[in-house]
C-alpha cells in the first residue's frame, strides 16, 4: 500500500532539495581542467552553469537519404558537465558512433566511471549506419572527464586500424542449419526453454503494473529472453534483457566482460510501476558459453526463472 506523505513533510522535503539545487549551482566547475582531461575545447553556459564539449564526426563521411550530412546537423559528440549534488559534477552526453564503435566504446565508458542509458539509431538511410550512445554519470570531475576522452580515444584507434567501418562482428559465420545440445543449454540457463529446428529459446518473465491498474508479465512482453542457433562449437545468440534501473549498468557490465554485443538500450512501455529498461544484444561463440554469458547477467536482475514451455 502507498503512504501518503504529509504537507509538512513534503514542504520540509521541497526546501531540501531547492537549498541542495542551489548549492550546486553556487559551484564553479574547473574548465581548464576538463579541457585538459578530455582534450577537447569546451564552452561554458554560464545562465545554467554548464560547460560543454564536443567533437564532430570529421573523419568518416555519413550520407543520409542519399544526402552527405554534415556534422552540423547531428552528427557530433558530446559531453556537458554541470556541479553535481552528491558528487563534485555530473555529466551528460551523447556520442556518435559506427555500429563497430558502439561495443569497444561502450566497454571503455563502463570501465572508466561512466553510465550507458541508451543506445539507438536517430536516422533511416544512413550509409554508414550511425548510432548514438547516450551516457551519464556523477562523481568527480577528472574521473568523468577521463571517462569522456577514454571513450573518444577509442574511436581514433578503431578508425586508425580500419577507416572504413567493418561491415559484421566477425568473419566466420555459423552454419545454416542448427544442431544443437538443448539439454547443455538448460542445464546452464537453470530453466527448460523451446526448441525447433535445432535451434532454442528460453524466456525468462517479470511483472510490471500499468497505468491502467493491470498486472502485465511475460505474454505481455514484459521478459528477458535468449535464442540460440548453429551448433554447439560455433552458434549465435540474440535476445534481449528486461531491467529495473538499478539494473542496467550491472547488466550491461555484465554481458560486454562476456564479450556479447549491446545493440540497442531503450524502453518498451511507458508509464509502468516500476519503469524497466529493455536492451537487446547479439553475441557469438561456443553455445555453453553464449549461455553462461546470459546467465551470469541474469544474476545482476531480480527477474524470475524461466516457465517450462507448454
Amino acid at each position: 500500500m502507498k503512504q501518503r506523505m504529509s504537507k509538512t513533510a513534503f514542504a520540509m522535503l521541497l526546501a531540501s532539495l531547492s537549498i541542495a539545487s542551489n548549492a550546486a549551482q553556487s559551484k564553479k566547475l574547473d574548465t581548464a581542467r576538463i579541457d585538459t582531461l578530455t582534450g577537447l575545447t569546451g564552452k561554458l553556459n554560464e545562465q545554467e552553469n554548464v560547460y560543454k564539449v564536443s567533437a564532430p564526426r570529421t573523419d568518416v563521411k555519413i550520407s543520409v537519404d542519399q544526402w552527405e550530412m554534415p556534422p552540423f546537423m547531428g552528427l557530433t559528440s558530446w559531453a556537458s558537465f554541470m556541479p553535481g549534488m552528491k558528487g563534485e559534477a555530473m555529466i551528460m552526453g551523447d556520442l556518435v558512433l559506427m555500429q563497430d564503435e558502439v561495443n569497444p566504446v561502450m566497454s571503455a565508458a563502463l570501465d572508466n566511471g561512466l553510465e550507458v542509458t541508451a543506445l539507438h539509431n536517430h536516422f533511416f538511410y544512413d550509409e554508414p549506419k550511425a548510432y548514438f550512445m547516450h551516457i551519464g554519470g556523477e562523481g568527480d570531475t577528472a574521473t568523468l572527464a577521463k571517462g569522456i576522452r577514454a571513450a573518444l580515444d577509442t574511436v581514433k584507434k578503431i578508425r586508425a586500424a580500419r577507416p572504413q567501418p567493418a561491415q559484421s562482428f566477425t568473419s566466420t559465420a555459423p552454419s545454416s542449419k542448427s544442431s544443437l545440445s538443448v539439454q547443455a543449454l538448460q542445464d546452464v540457463l537453470g530453466a527448460k526453454g523451446e526448441s525447433k529446428d535445432g535451434m532454442f529459446k528460453v524466456v525468462f518473465g517479470r511483472t510490471v503494473e500499468m497505468p491502467c491498474g493491470c498486472e502485465v508479465g511475460k505474454e505481455m512482453g514484459v521478459n528477458t529472453w535468449a535464442a540460440f542457433a548453429g551448433t554447439d562449437d560455433n552458434a549465435v545468440v540474440d535476445g534481449d534483457f528486461v531491467v529495473l534501473e538499478d539494473e542496467l549498468q550491472p547488466t550491461l557490465k555484465s554481458l560486454r566482460k562476456s564479450g556479447i554485443n549491446i545493440v540497442a538500450i531503450h524502453h518498451h512501455m511507458v508509464g509502468e510501476e516500476p519503469r524497466t529498461i529493455f536492451f537487446h544484444y547479439w553475441g557469438r561463440g561456443a553455445a555453453r558459453d553464449l549461455a553462461a554469458a546470459v546467465a551470469t547477467a541474469l544474476k545482476a536482475t531480480k527477474t524470475a526463472t524461466a516457465s517450462p514451455p507448454r
